[in-house]
Formats: C-alpha cells, sequence, structure tokens
C-alpha cells in the first residue's frame, strides 16, 4: 500500500532542520485550574464545541502518582474549570474528534499488569455520543496500545492510526501504523493489530505515535503527533507533524514544530521528564497560524501559537 519512501530522520536530524528554519513562535502561556484541588493537569486536548461552549478535555493526578482521571474544563474569566454534569472518565491522555454526527473522546485506560507484580498494562479505550453528556463506550483496544487515533475521512470512510508496541515485535518502542474502514463494523481488534506500518517513520531506539488526525483540503489528512527517545536529560519529547494521503499512502517527512524552551519554564513530574512536551492538539486558524495545546513535564499545561503547520499541505 505504502509506496512512496520519505526520508527516515532522527531526532538530532529533525532538530537541526527545524532550528536552521525560519518561524514564529508566540504567546506561551500556561493555562489555569481551579476546582481539582493541588492536583495537576497535563496533556490536554485542543478546545472543542459541545452544547454551544467550548471545552478542553484534562489528565488530572497527583504528582506522585500515575492514576489519573479525565475531566472536561471550561473557561470562566480566565480559570479552566470542571464542567458541572460533564463526564469524569478513569483514563490518560484524552483525545477527541467527531465522525458524523457523533463526538469521538477516549484517552489510555491503565489496569494491573497480568504477569509482572506492582506493574500497570494499558490499551486505549473510545466513547461515542450526540455530545459529552451521552457518551457510551465504544471501543476497547488491543492492551499494550496507546495513541489510537481515528478521523473522518473524506469519502465518508474512517481512518484508524494505530500505535504497537510489542518489544521485539511489530512497533517495538512504538510506531505508527493506518487504515481505513467504511463503517463501525470493520472496526476490530483484529484490523488494528494486523494494520500496516508507516514506513520510514521513526528508528528503533526512538518512538512516536499520532495524537491528533486533521482532514486537510484536497484529501490529505495532517497528523499532529510526536517524536520521543531517552538521553542523558531522561526522555525527551518532541511535537512534530506529517501529512497522509490515505489513497495512495503516501506521506510528508515528519516535521518538528516546538521544543520545550519554547514554552514557560516550569515543573516536570520527575527529573527526567523535564523535556518533555506532549503534543495534545492543534487548533487552526484563518489567519494562517495554529495554536498548539500540550502538556510539559507531565505536570503543566500550556499552549504556544505557532505558524499553520498543515497550510502548505492543502490545495
Amino acid at each position: 500500500m505504502f509506496q512512496h519512501r520519505p526520508s527516515l530522520k532522527s531526532v538530532d536530524q529533525l532538530l537541526q532542520e527545524f532550528m536552521s528554519k525560519d518561524f514564529n513562535i508566540m504567546n506561551a502561556a500556561k493555562l489555569s485550574f481551579t476546582g481539582i484541588g493541588d492536583k495537576d493537569v497535563y496533556n490536554i486536548s485542543a478546545p472543542f464545541e459541545d452544547a454551544g461552549e467550548f471545552v478542553i478535555a484534562g489528565r488530572v493526578e497527583s504528582r506522585d502518582s500515575e492514576h489519573s482521571e479525565v475531566y472536561f474544563f471550561v473557561e470562566k474569566e480566565g480559570q479552566w474549570l470542571p464542567r458541572e454534569d460533564a463526564p469524569v472518565l478513569r483514563l490518560q491522555d484524552p483525545f477527541h474528534t467527531r465522525i458524523g454526527q457523533e463526538l469521538i473522546v477516549g484517552g489510555v485506560q491503565t489496569f494491573p499488569h497480568p504477569q509482572k507484580a506492582n506493574k500497570l498494562m494499558w490499551r486505549t479505550v473510545i466513547y461515542k455520543g450526540a455530545d459529552l453528556a451521552n457518551l457510551n463506550l465504544f471501543f476497547v483496544g488491543p492492551d499494550g496500545m496507546k495513541d489510537l487515533r481515528l478521523v473522518e475521512l473524506h469519502d465518508g470512510g474512517i481512518g484508524v492510526f494505530t500505535r504497537p508496541q510489542w518489544r521485539g515485535k511489530k512497533g517495538g518502542r512504538g510506531k505508527i501504523g493506518f487504515f481505513q474502514v467504511s463503517s463501525w463494523e470493520e472496526l476490530t481488534m483484529t484490523a488494528i493489530v494486523e494494520a500496516p506500518l508507516l514506513d520510514q517513520l521513526f528508528y528503533d531506539s526512538e518512538w512516536g505515535g499520532a495524537n491528533e488526525a486533521h482532514r486537510l483540503r484536497g484529501g490529505k489528512i495532517g497528523v499532529l503527533g510526536h517524536i520521543a527517545r531517552y538521553d542523558k536529560r531522561g526522555r525527551s519529547y518532541y511535537p512534530m507533524v506529517f501529512t497522509l494521503d490515505p489513497q495512495t499512502g503516501e506521506r510528508t517527512d515528519v516535521e518538528l514544530i516546538a521544543v520545550r524552551a519554547h514554552f514557560v519554564p516550569g515543573p516536570s513530574k520527575r527529573p527526567d521528564l523535564e523535556d518533555v512536551v506532549f503534543s495534545g492538539g492543534l487548533l487552526r486558524h484563518e489567519d494562517g497560524t495554529a495554536t498548539l495545546y500540550a502538556g510539559t513535564g507531565d505536570a503543566e499545561a500550556q499552549r504556544i501559537t505557532i505558524d499553520d503547520p498543515f497550510i502548505k499541505y492543502e490545495t
């Protein structure tokens, strides 16, 4: 299926390319949350409209814990507070999209590892419904797979991005696969596990995933994601983008769109997470800019304004 072979580039190569380009990064700001005690909010989604108001989904947890919940927040006088009567989901790293008339919301569910004592396993779970008030659990993904993402295609089908992460097997530390279905009935565990990987995307020593998929003018899909590695600082995560033509399988090279230094300095959950920027969502604007919403350091939620990374791919 995937005939085009774009350039395989390491994080170091991507950083060198990114820092050599002219780019505009503005308006870095932390988002302020209230109504959740002393817990952190991070790995937020971009705002989306629900029942006439804009909502942000955010991962909420204590600094010393991995047990999190997803809250839905609305902004009041510069503060984001939990929306009354909105569901609270026992998930990490929320995402959303719309397919047809339905709102799709998902995240990472953790549970005790079936073979390792005191360790956690994870999987992606997906809810859908007319709005937040009417969400129902719809799909539970394979054990060990985060970052399962859906997007409505121009022909009415559904594009599915996968992220196998099976050490010594398909996916290694974490790679991205893609396939299409024409109906919800075709979204099966087998189809996800067997989805082909996008070629020439990450080195085996590095990893990444899709965080959000945008349907672009002209038929392509714009993918907002992350690429990551271990280095002397611990884990480094970088926001990145690429585009995919779902009809031909051709995709563009991975490009970085920001680094941790472009955000406001702040705390991290642990010292080895200081250089983590987890892409949450991208809100595109008509003036050629976009707002990137992200988690920083696994401890805070921030946003910055950048040049729209997808506009050059739209025809």
